[in-house]
C-alpha cells in the first residue's frame, strides 16, 4: 500500500533546532544528523508497520547513528510525524502535550 507522508510543523522545527545544534557542535554534524533522520523517515515511509505500537496509536522509529526516535502514527493511508525526541527524555511530557 502507498502512503502519504505528512511531518507536523513541530516536527520540522524540532529537526531544525537539533540539527543547529550539532552543527554548533562540529560542521558536519548537522548534515549527518538531517541524513540520518531522513533515512529513518524513508524506511517509514516504505514500510511504517516495522515498528510496533508503544503507546496509543504511536509508532516509534530510532536513527541509527544520534540518539533520537521519530513517534509516528498511521491515519488510513496517511504516515504522520508527530515528534522527533531525544532518547534519554521523558516522552510522557510530549503526549501530555499532543
Amino acid at each position: 500500500m502507498n502512503y502519504s507522508l505528512k511531518i507536523l510543523a513541530v516536527s520540522k522545527q524540532d529537526i531544525k533546532e537539533i540539527a543547529l545544534w550539532y552543527g554548533g557542535k562540529q560542521s558536519n554534524l548537522e548534515k549527518k544528523f538531517i541524513n540520518a533522520v531522513k533515512k529513518e523517515v524513508s524506511i517509514i515511509h516504505k514500510n511504517p508497520f516495522l515498528y510496533q505500537i508503544r503507546y496509543d496509536d504511536v509508532r516509534i522509529a530510532f536513527t541509527a547513528t544520534f540518539p533520537y526516535s521519530i513517534h509516528f502514527t498511521i491515519y488510513q493511508t496517511t504516515i504522520v510525524i508527530k515528534a522527533v525526541y531525544h532518547t534519554s527524555r521523558n516522552s510522557k511530557i510530549w503526549v501530555n502535550q499532543d
